[in-house]
């Protein structure tokens, strides 16, 4: 019979500089990972649907304030691998630490249409006066000050998930757990999107999985890329890169390069240098 544990990290009591202010320092991902505790350890976790093994004894880490872009094609266990460290998904065998506080933002905003847009944000903490002031502050953060009385139906794509956003930081995550949150977005949108996510991300300090299929939001995004295939890491390499990041940057353009060659749609890169070396 095979073991499975599922517990809970403790909790990290040390603020983490901003992220700003560490980079300048030109520490690496790697060095940066060294400094901080970790928020998520994975050990041995196996996770069969079936005969087809879509988690095959694979080791994480993440650390507090790391932002992790997990790629793959479809099928390859990608949500899985969210859904296990979200709770929603046991798996098979292994150990899973993960810090009790920890959240959701899916591709849908998945607002209830019968409560205001305030109230979706403080959906399921018990009503207060601090409860009610941090969902605005958090609506402040997103943008969204003036939208707090409206109601679902009137929003856009993006001011919906930007709520979705809010409901989540609000709690003050430890992980933020991101599944595809931008995919239903137009391209600007998208990149808004994006620049939002990596500010509020900066200012709270939660250790990051963000599951996409999107190479350049995971360069622009990513402290470190993951791409999973047949079960296991293909690919775990660290991006270092100052932010903000443009996606046309010659350094930018060779990690993209080199993860759509893995992926299976590379080519040779237009300047006949070579991309990237991934590590595997």
């Amino acid at each position: 019979m095979t073991n499975t544990t599922v517990g809970s990290l403790p909790t990290s009591e040390a603020p983490l500089p901003p992220l700003a202010t560490r980079e300048r320092t030109g520490t690496t991902a790697a060095e940066r990972r060294a400094g901080s505790p970790v928020a998520v350890s994975l050990t041995g976790v196996r996770k069969s649907f079936g005969d087809k093994t879509v988690l095959g004894g694979i080791d994480l880490e993440i650390t507090r304030g790391e932002f992790v872009v997990l790629l793959g094609p479809s099928g390859t266990g990608k949500t899985t691998l969210l859904r296990v460290l979200s709770g929603l998904e046991a798996p098979d065998s292994g150990e899973v630490l993960v810090p009790r506080d920890r959240t959701v933002v899916y591709q849908e905003p998945r607002l209830i249409p019968s409560k205001r847009v305030l109230a979706n944000v403080t959906v399921g903490q018990k009503r207060s006066r601090q409860v009610t002031d941090n969902a605005r502050n958090a609506l402040s953060e997103v943008n969204l000050a003036d939208k707090r009385r409206a109601w679902p139906a009137t929003l856009s794509g993006g001011e919906a998930q930007r709520v979705a956003l809010a409901r989540a930081l609000v709690r003050e995550p430890e992980l933020l757990l991101l599944d595809e949150p931008f995919a239903a977005l137009d391209a600007l949108t998208r990149l808004q999107m994006q620049d939002l996510v990596g500010d509020l991300v900066a200012r709270h300090r939660p250790a990051v999985l963000l599951v996409t299929h999107d190479v350049d939001e995971a360069v622009r995004l990513a402290d470190r890329v993951l791409i999973l295939d047949k079960g296991g890491f293909a690919v775990d390499v660290d991006i270092d890169l100052p932010r903000p990041r443009d996606r046309n940057d010659p350094e930018s353009l060779r990690y993209r390069a080199s993860f759509l060659k893995e992926l299976g749609v590379g080519r040779t890169f237009p300047d006949g240098q070579d991309s990237h070396d991934i590590d595997r």
